[in-house]
């Protein structure tokens, strides 16, 4: 396979890879860098890359605490967005674990990250890698009127065009995402926020994205993501915010376990990307799918 994804970079420079994880078609799902060897970048330097880079995030791989896993198969994970660093992140996750299937083989790979240890596991399926990553264990809280009404004044959505069925939560599943419900497809397709204000209060309940849903069905969501705090307007597709949804629906008692749940995201910015969510009977995490390929220059 030709690989001529490489960043451009000064002699000595790390190797950065460009993947769009959550579709097949590199103008689909969303964007992330992937450092397979950071040994040697501090804060700074990966900070610096991930802003040149200009993605949501960007996944640094470094060696392993001491016994986690099999050698080749396990990693120190961190991910940056263009702005800070950011404890997890779904699809950079899921981008990094096809990266690293495509040089090592498919198989179980495990990624200790700051929000805690993520197993993967890709596997092939009609010639076509998936990876399924497996949150941390979540957790939803409610949250407070004021914030509510904050969070809905910034961006510009009257309170009557929530779902009343799917009630306003923060859910947690590695990152905190605030899910809020639309009434309608046209309402989460109008979206036109205050970033500055948003931002504000989203660094104030310590939020990685608003997770905006509209309910097709029982079990299929169309969903948008900001990502002000990240310093981007919106997430194309957003793995950690996926999980968190899972979460979200166990609790709420919008899905009975087992379930699968179908997210379609990135269509309203022309980049769709379809994201899995599995919820599995006696097993509280969320375990999400998707696929990822390599963004080539003529694909920019």
């Amino acid at each position: 396979m030709t690989r001529d994804n490489t960043a451009p970079g000064a002699a000595g420079t790390p190797e950065v890879l460009r993947y769009t994880a959550f579709s097949n078609d590199p103008k689909g799902g969303n964007p992330a860098g992937v450092v397979l060897d950071a040994a040697g970048l501090d804060d700074a330097a990966q900070l610096a890359i991930a802003a040149e880079l200009g993605y949501s995030e960007t996944a640094f791989l470094t060696a392993p605490p001491e016994g986690l896993g099999e050698p080749g198969r396990a990693f120190t994970v961190r991910y940056f967005s263009p702005l800070a660093e950011v404890p997890f992140c779904g699809h950079a996750t899921v981008a990094t674990a096809i990266a690293l299937a495509e040089r090592t083989g498919p198989g179980d790979l495990v990624f200790a990250t700051q929000a805690g240890t993520i197993p993967v596991t890709v596997r092939e399926e009609d010639g076509v890698l998936q990876a399924t990553l497996t949150s941390v264990e979540p957790h939803v809280t409610d949250i407070a009127q004021d914030d509510l009404t904050e969070a809905l004044a910034a961006l510009d959505w009257p309170a009557a065009d929530l779902d009343p069925a799917l009630p306003p939560r923060i859910a947690y599943a590695g990152a905190r995402h605030l899910v809020l419900a639309a009434a309608t497809r046209d309402r989460l397709a109008k979206l036109d926020y205050d970033f500055e204000r948003l931002a504000a209060l989203m660094h104030r309940l310590d939020l990685t994205t608003l997770q905006l849903v509209w309910r097709e069905s029982e079990s299929v969501y169309h969903v948008r993501d900001p990502f002000p705090v990240g310093g981007v307007v919106e997430d194309p597709a957003t793995g950690a915010a996926a999980a968190a949804f899972g979460a979200y629906a166990r609790e709420s008692g919008v899905v009975t376990e087992p379930a699968t749940l179908t997210l379609h995201q990135g269509h309203d910015l022309g980049r769709p990307g379809l994201l899995t969510v599995e919820l599995r009977e006696g097993d509280p995490r969320s375990h999400v799918t998707g696929s990822a390929t390599v963004i080539h220059d003529t694909d920019a």
